[in-house]
C-alpha cells in the first residue's frame, strides 16, 4: 500500500452493520429470496461509500468541513490563559515572530506536502495531551486491548493509580518521536496518525485516557505505516524497539484497531490537508511557531522554476479550453474584447 489510501469507506459509527448471524435455512428452491435475504444484510459498497448525508460532528476524521476534535478540545485552555494574562495584567513575553519586509522574506520549510518532521510530531503530541486533557468523564467503555494495566508495554509494574495522572505533553512527545525516529516514519504519516486516532474515538465511542493512550497511539502509528508507506514497517519491528512486547500482541492490537475502525482507512486529501492546517492553528495558538529562515538566493530560483513548471503545465490546458470553445461557436479568429463591469 501506498500513499493512495482509499481501501475501505464505511458510512459511521452511527451506522454499523450487525454482527448477527442467523442459522441456516434449508433449500427451498419455490421460494423467492430478495436481496435483504442473500445478501446477509450487508450494506452495498454506494451506501458505505456515501458520507455526505451524515452528520458532520460526527465524522471529522471523514468529512473535510467537519471540525477537528482536537483544536475544539485546545480552544477550552488557550482561553483559559488568555483571560488569566489579562485579568494578572502579566505580559505574554516578547514577540519572536519574525515579519517579512521589502528587503527580507521569512519562510518555513512546512508544506502541506512535505511537513516539517520534527514540528509535525510536537503539534501531534499537543493534540494528543489535549485529547487527554480535556477528555470526557462520563464513564465511557473502555477497550481491553488498549489498557495498559492488561496489556503492558514493558516488564515494569504499572503503578496502581496509573490511570490518574495526565501524562505531560514532553512525555507524549518522547514515546512518539521514539517510533518514528527508530521505524524512519515520515511527518505525513505523524498526520494520519492524528486522523485514525480520532476515527477511533468516534467510531468506538471510547476516550483517551492515562491508561491506554500509549497502545491507541502505538496502534494508529502502526496501521499509518502501513498504510502511507510504500516499504512499511513490519509488526515485528515495533517488537524490536519496544522490547518487552510481543508479535502476537502486535498483531491482535492491529487487528482490532481495524475492526473498531470499521475497515475504514480512507483518509481523502481534503481531510489530510484540513488536519494539516488545524495542526499550523494549534501551534500558532501555543506559541509553538515553525521555524522561519530568510528565503535565499538558491531557495528562490528553486520556487521560480517550480512555478514555472506549473505555469507551463497549465498554459496547454488554457489552449485548449479556447480552442474548445472556439470549435463551439463556429469562429476562426478569437476575438478580445474589454469586459465592462457595472
Amino acid at each position: 500500500m501506498g500513499n493512495t489510501t482509499s481501501c475501505c469507506v464505511s458510512s459511521s459509527p452511527k451506522h454499523r452493520r450487525s454482527n448477527h448471524h442467523s442459522r441456516l435455512e434449508p433449500y427451498r428452491p419455490d421460494a423467492e429470496l430478495s436481496r435483504e435475504d442473500t445478501a446477509c444484510n450487508l450494506q452495498h459498497i454506494s451506501d458505505r461509500e456515501n458520507i455526505d448525508d451524515l452528520p458532520m460532528e460526527y465524522n471529522p476524521s471523514d468529512h473535510p468541513r467537519a471540525s477537528t476534535i482536537f483544536l475544539s478540545k485546545s480552544q477550552t485552555d488557550v482561553r483559559e490563559k488568555r483571560k488569566s494574562l489579562y485579568i494578572n495584567h502579566h505580559h505574554p513575553g516578547p514577540i519572536r515572530r519574525k515579519y517579512s519586509s521589502c528587503s527580507t522574506i521569512f519562510l518555513d520549510d512546512s508544506t502541506v506536502s512535505q511537513p516539517n518532521l520534527k514540528y509535525t510530531i510536537k503539534c501531534v503530541s499537543l493534540a494528543i495531551y489535549y485529547h487527554i486533557k480535556n477528555r470526557e468523564l462520563d464513564g465511557r467503555m473502555v477497550q481491553d486491548i488498549f489498557d495498559e494495566k492488561l496489556h503492558p508495554l514493558s516488564k515494569s509494574e504499572v503503578p496502581q493509580d496509573y490511570e490518574k495522572h495526565d501524562p505531560e505533553q514532553k512525555q507524549i512527545y518522547r514515546f512518539v518521536r521514539t517510533l518514528f525516529s527508530a521505524a524512519q516514519l515520515t511527518a505525513e504519516c505523524a498526520i494520519v496518525t492524528l486522523v485514525y486516532l480520532e476515527r477511533l474515538l468516534t467510531y468506538a465511542e471510547i476516550d483517551i485516557c492515562p491508561a491506554n493512550w500509549k497502545r491507541m497511539v502505538l496502534g494508529a502509528i502502526l496501521l499509518a505505516s502501513k498504510v502511507w508507506d510504500d516499504q512499511a514497517v513490519w509488526n515485528v519491528d515495533y517488537c524490536q524497539i519496544l522490547k518487552d512486547i510481543t508479535v502476537e500482541d502486535m498483531n491482535e492490537l492491529e487487528r482490532q484497531f481495524l475492526e473498531l475502525l470499521q475497515f475504514n482507512i480512507n483518509v481523502p486529501s481534503s481531510v489530510y490537508a484540513k488536519y494539516y492546517f488545524d495542526l499550523r492553528s494549534l501551534a500558532e495558538a501555543n506559541n509553538l511557531s515553525f521555524p522561519l529562515e530568510p528565503l535565499s538566493r538558491d531557495k528562490a530560483l528553486k520556487l521560480e522554476a517550480i512555478s514555472r513548471l506549473c505555469d507551463d503545465k497549465y498554459k496547454d490546458i488554457r489552449k485548449s479550453a479556447k480552442k474548445r470553445s472556439v470549435s463551439a461557436d463556429n469562429l476562426a479568429v478569437v476575438r478580445w474584447a474589454p469586459a465592462i463591469l457595472s
